[in-house]
């Protein structure tokens, strides 16, 4: 069996995204992993939505919002990471435009890890309705093995779930 020696962690940056990194770093310091990729996908529809928006001539468009988007995630995964523990040089951040299954698939072949630390919950249960939901794309696509994190509320949540139907 390999080492693990790269890990990926997909980052939404949803209100789940601190307790995924905190698991991921976590992860990396118990197996003396080489390299953690953080990769966060700016949503391809989400660009297009501004794009269209911009044709009503409205002062904004793509480009720009891709950038705010970046400078955004740039500074909240640097909060997240002041006081983490885990060298800077062993940390790589990958933020790209496109659709967020396949942009982090293409991601993880490319960068040889050997495992993706993700959460299973980005985003609400309506929206995860009408759009499906990237971790299940991943879960069923991925060459990777995949660690699922559950925030405790969430694992509260489920233990509830199976306790009542006991």
């Amino acid at each position: 069996m390999k080492k693990i020696e790269k890990i990926l962690v997909p980052l939404a940056f949803s209100p789940y995204s601190e307790g995924i990194v905190q698991y991921a770093v976590m992860l990396a310091n118990s197996l003396n992993v080489q390299q953690l990729i953080f990769v966060s996908v700016i949503n391809q529809r989400d660009v297009d939505a501004v794009e269209t928006i911009t044709s009503f001539g409205y002062e904004v468009d793509g480009v720009h919002y891709v950038q705010e988007i970046k400078k955004t995630r740039v500074a909240e995964l640097d909060n997240m990471l002041k006081e983490i523990g885990f060298p800077e040089e062993k940390m790589k951040l990958i933020i790209t435009v496109g659709k967020p299954a396949d942009k982090l698939l293409k991601y993880a072949v490319q960068e040889n890890v050997d495992m993706i630390v993700m959460g299973v919950k980005a985003k609400s249960d309506i929206v995860h309705a009408f759009t499906g939901s990237v971790a299940e794309k991943l879960f069923r696509r991925s060459p990777i093995t995949i660690v699922s994190y559950r925030e405790e509320s969430i694992a509260d949540k489920l233990r509830k779930r199976i306790t009542d139907k006991l």
